[in-house]
C-alpha cells in the first residue's frame, strides 16, 4: 500500500521476530490465540484512509434515517424482537475489500456490515504487543478520530460501563471459555473490569438478572452482548431468561441491531463503494453472469453457508429464498507483496456509537484463498488477522 514502508518492513522481517511476537501474544494476556495472526499489518496511505472514511460516512448516512429504520423492521424474525430497543446500534462494523480502482490506485468495496461488537479489546492488545516486536513509522497509528490508546480505552469503558460499576456489567456469551474470541473477552476484562459470563449461568428473579461471584449473587445492570443468534439456536441453548423478556437491564448493544444492520442491509445500500446485491426472493430472473455472484445466507456468522460457486440449479434448490442474498463477487486487489506471492486484504472499520458514531479502530484480514476464512487459507503464510496503521495527521470523521 505504501511501497517505502512495505519495503522496509519486509526487509526487517524474520521468522524469529514473528515467532517471538506470536509467543508474546499467546502469553501476555494469559490466553492462547485460537486464530491465525498475519505476519504483517496493513500500512494505509493517506489517500486510501480518507477514501475509507468517506465510504463509511456515505453508508452511515443511508443507515441513520427513518426510511432505513422502517425498511429494516422486516429483518427481525417473528418472535425475536427484544423490548426497549435503542434507536441506533452501540457497535457498528463496516467491512470493505481493498480492490483495484482501474486507475493505478485502490478503492474499498463493501462486503458486509453489522450492528454487533467485534474485537474491541483484542485490537488494543494486538497493537500493544506488535509494537514491542516491530517498528511502525512514528507518525502512524491504528486509532482514528484523534484517539490515542488511552483515550480509546477510556471511550470503550464509558461505552460498555455507562454509570455502572464493572461488577454490575457482564460480557454475555455462550460458553465464553470455548469461543475462538476468548482472548478478546479476557483482554476486555483487563481493560474494563467486565467479566465474561455464560448465558446459562445467569439467574433470573422477576425482572432482574444476577450472576454468581463466589458465594454472592451480583445484580446485572448492563449486558455487553456477544451472543450470536445463529449459535444460540444451533446449540439449542437453555437459559433462565429469554432475550424477549422485559428486563431491568440495559443492553450494550441491543440485540435487535444484530438483524437491523446485517446482510439484510446490503440490497438497500447504494453508491460507488457498494456492489450489486439482491434478495434471492426478489429476483424474477437470474443475472446472466451467475459465475460473478456469491450466495449468502442472511444471518449466519463467520462465513458459514456462503456459496461461491453459484449456478441456476443451486439457486432453484433454495426453499426459504427470502433468507438469502445474491451479491456480485468482489475482485480483491493483489495488495501485499510477501515471500510467496501477494496477499489480498479486507478491512473492518469499527465504530462506537454513543451520541454519534465515532470511528475508533480497525481490524484487517489477509488471504491468499478464494475467501478470507481459515478453510480457504490452510497451509498458507502471510494470511490471517492483523490491524491497519495509517498517518496520524488523517483524523477520522466524527459523523
Amino acid at each position: 500500500m505504501v511501497k517505502e514502508i512495505r519495503s522496509l518492513y519486509n526487509a526487517g522481517f524474520t521468522e524469529e521476530r514473528y515467532n517471538s511476537f506470536i509467543g508474546d501474544l499467546n502469553t501476555a494476556a494469559g490466553v492462547k490465540l485460537d486464530f491465525r495472526v498475519c505476519e504483517t499489518p496493513l500500512f494505509l496511505s493517506d489517500e486510501l484512509t480518507k477514501t475509507l472514511e468517506k465510504a463509511c460516512a456515505e453508508l452511515i448516512g443511508q443507515l441513520d434515517t427513518d426510511e432505513y429504520r422502517k425498511y429494516a423492521e422486516a429483518s427481525i424474525p417473528e418472535g425475536l424482537a427484544v423490548p426497549n430497543r435503542a434507536d441506533h446500534p452501540v457497535f457498528l462494523q463496516i467491512d470493505f475489500a481493498i480492490c483495484d480502482d482501474g486507475k493505478g490506485g485502490f478503492i474499498p468495496k463493501l462486503i458486509e456490515l453489522q450492528g454487533f461488537p467485534s474485537l474491541y479489546g483484542f485490537q488494543v492488545y494486538y497493537d500493544d504487543v506488535f509494537l514491542r516486536h516491530f517498528e511502525v513509522p512514528e507518525n502512524y497509528t491504528a486509532y482514528y478520530s484523534g484517539l490515542s490508546r488511552d483515550s480509546y480505552v477510556e471511550l470503550l469503558r464509558k461505552t460498555i460501563l455507562g454509570d455502572s460499576n464493572p461488577e454490575n456489567v457482564i460480557l454475555l456469551e455462550i460458553e465464553p471459555d470455548k469461543q475462538k474470541t476468548l482472548i478478546d473477552f479476557v483482554v476486555t476484562e483487563q481493560l474494563t473490569g467486565v467479566k465474561p459470563v455464560c448465558i446459562t449461568d445467569v439467574i433470573k428473579k422477576g425482572r432482574q438478572l444476577f450472576y454468581k461471584s463466589g458465594d454472592r449473587e451480583v445484580l446485572i445492570e448492563r449486558i455487553y452482548n456477544r451472543v450470536i443468534y445463529d449459535e444460540l439456536f444451533r446449540k439449542d441453548v437453555k437459559a433462565a431468561f429469554s432475550f424477549q423478556d422485559d428486563l431491568d437491564v440495559r443492553w450494550v448493544g441491543h440485540p435487535d441491531w444484530f438483524f437491523l444492520i446485517s446482510k439484510y442491509s446490503l440490497p438497500y445500500l447504494k453508491g460507488e463503494y457498494v456492489p450489486e446485491c439482491h434478495f434471492l426472493s426478489d429476483l424474477k430472473e437470474y443475472p446472466a453472469d451467475l459465475e460473478n455472484f456469491v450466495l449468502k445466507p442472511l444471518f449466519s456468522f463467520a462465513g458459514l453457508g456462503v456459496e461461491v460457486e453459484v449456478t441456476k440449479e443451486l439457486l432453484d434448490s433454495k426453499t426459504e429464498r427470502e433468507n438469502y442474498i445474491l451479491q456480485r463477487k468482489i475482485e480483491y486487489a493483489p495488495l501485499i507483496l510477501t515471500p510467496e506471492g501477494y496477499s489480498k486484504c479486507e478491512i473492518r472499520m469499527m465504530f462506537l456509537w454513543n451520541e454519534k458514531p465515532v470511528l475508533v479502530n480497525n481490524l484487517t484480514r489477509f488471504s491468499k484463498g478464494k475467501m478470507m476464512g481459515v478453510d480457504f487459507n490452510k497451509n498458507k503464510t502471510w494470511v490471517g488477522s492483523a490491524t491497519a496503521y495509517h498517518p496520524k495527521q488523517v483524523l477520522g470523521i466524527r459523523y
